[in-house]
């Protein structure tokens, strides 16, 4: 098991707590709140195992939280990262992944799939993309948008634990 580099979890306050990985889940504080409430913090200083009780708190959340979570989430290659608005970790996430780099067809490619897919489901198609290029992202959207809604939100979250599980290794 690895351990953080900068912080320690057990030896912060609940506020110092909340503030250190408040955006671990995007724009979604409540799930570190959460996390902290349960006690036992020395467990927490282990990156898997606060991880892993992040994870549960989504999981064990009612459904209008975790959509609330999944849209909070933007679009891949949207017009929130053309604008430069994205969160730091996820316009590093989407750089990392080559997003930027996309061309005029592949950025037309994300774009209609993005209107297609939030209007099957009703949120944004979420992929913790580290690892994988703009080419794997797009062919992983055209397999996606033929899910069910119950199989498509299931892998939602999913999704979301991997990406916060990608930020916690970075801390």
């Amino acid at each position: 098991m690895s351990a953080f580099k900068t912080v320690t979890p057990s030896t912060l306050s609940r506020d110092a707590f909340v503030a250190a990985f408040a955006d671990i889940y995007e724009h979604s504080p409540w799930v570190a709140e959460r996390a902290f409430d349960q006690g036992e913090h020395s467990a927490l200083d282990q990156i898997e195992a606060l991880h892993q009780r992040m994870s549960a708190v989504l999981l064990a959340a009612s459904h209008a939280e975790q959509l609330a979570l999944i849209n909070a989430h933007p679009d891949l290659a949207g017009k929130a990262a053309v604008r430069g608005e994205l969160t730091e970790s996820s316009t590093h996430e989407q750089a990392g992944a080559g997003i930027h780099l996309c061309t005029a067809e592949e950025f037309a490619r994300f774009t209609e799939l993005n209107h297609a897919y939030k209007a099957k489901f009703q949120f944004p198609f979420i992929m913790a993309v580290k690892g994988s290029d703009r080419h794997q992202i797009l062919a992983a959207f055209e397999q996606r948008i033929h899910n069910d809604a119950d199989a498509e939100f299931r892998e939602a979250l999913a999704q979301i634990n991997q990406i916060a599980l990608f930020r916690l290794q970075q801390l």
